[in-house]
């Protein structure tokens, strides 16, 4: 019997990856590949990463397996229409045509491009903790901040293809400047890299995300203070996310998301204060329940699950 294989790319802010998955979700052994990004990265630097991950996961299929299609997510903002992508982590991509450039490498099957935030709400919603679930928001608290909603069991992408962009939510009661352009943005209080560099302004000694769990971890009373307002942060536009479209789930992934579990305890505080909106403290908010695959899952089921995806 062949395995149906969709190759599943995924780009963000600092790395590309690639890998086969199948039909029931699961990644091909063998088959995943990385390559570091970055906002030092060139254009060709950029390129090469893509099509070195592509090579490779192509090169590592199966002698029983047929490919069908690839997924891409990428970070956005993106233009569907046009298949163009502009991560703001990237900023020598703006309007790169990162589609037609992994199509020409895989002439023979459908490519499809969407948002990573959108990629991860699908694969939480397919085999991830969202299952069950029809009014879905996959999140990532990476690098960045990314999500994507599935509303009454089919994606959300608009004409643009950025719908669930939660990360350029502003929230208030916060004015950091934003990358985008605005202010109180919840990336550019409650990613990674922002939470370390307000806990470093207040006086923490650390440089990574990592070193800030440890700390927070070991005590310290800055750290504990910066994952607060990261969590405070990103429980405010849930809520307002909540309140817009009626969520019933939030799954959240990406590195910093693991900095504690109490990181979970703060978001869901901050959305529990709208006391006399119950359907807004209804929606459950739960860690993503696919670990670091949860983006290539969630490429490939943009073919896999393409009848969810308008």
């Amino acid at each position: 019997m062949t395995l149906a294989v969709a190759l599943a790319v995924d780009l963000g802010g600092t790395k590309a990856e690639a890998a086969l998955v199948d039909s029931d979700g699961n990644v091909v052994a063998g088959t995943r590949f990385r390559h570091p990004t970055g906002p030092a990265s060139t254009s060709d630097d950029l390129a090469a990463a893509v099509l070195s991950v592509v090579a490779d996961s192509l090169a590592s299929l199966p002698s029983d397996a047929e490919l069908v299609g690839v997924g891409i997510g990428s970070a956005g903002p993106i233009d569907v229409a046009n298949a163009l992508v502009s991560p703001l982590n990237l900023p020598v991509w703006r309007g790169f045509p990162l589609r037609d450039l992994v199509a020409a490498h895989v002439p023979a099957v459908p490519v499809t491009l969407r948002m990573d935030g959108l990629c991860i709400a699908l694969a939480e919603h397919w085999v991830g903790a969202a299952r069950g679930y029809n009014n879905v928001m996959g999140m990532i608290v990476s690098t960045g901040i990314g999500g994507g909603i599935i509303l009454g069991g089919l994606t959300v992408a608009g004409p643009t293809g950025n719908a669930g962009h939660i990360g350029h939510i502003e929230v208030a009661g916060f004015d950091d400047p934003c990358p985008c352009g605005g202010r109180g943005c919840v990336e550019a209080i409650a990613s990674g890299p922002k939470t370390v560099s307000w806990a470093r302004a207040q006086g923490w000694v650390g440089s990574t995300g990592e070193d800030l769990a440890a700390s927070y971890a070991a005590g310290d009373t800055i750290a504990a203070a910066a994952v607060e307002r990261s969590g405070r942060a990103i429980g405010r536009a849930i809520a307002s996310a909540t309140s817009l479209v009626d969520l019933e789930i939030v799954a959240i992934g990406g590195g910093f998301s693991h900095v504690t579990p109490d990181l979970f305890d703060h978001i869901r505080t901050a959305i529990a204060t709208r006391v006399n909106f119950g359907f807004v403290t209804k929606v459950k908010v739960v860690p993503s329940g696919l670990s670091s695959d949860g983006p290539l899952i969630g490429a490939a089921a943009l073919i896999h699950r393409a009848e969810l995806v308008p």
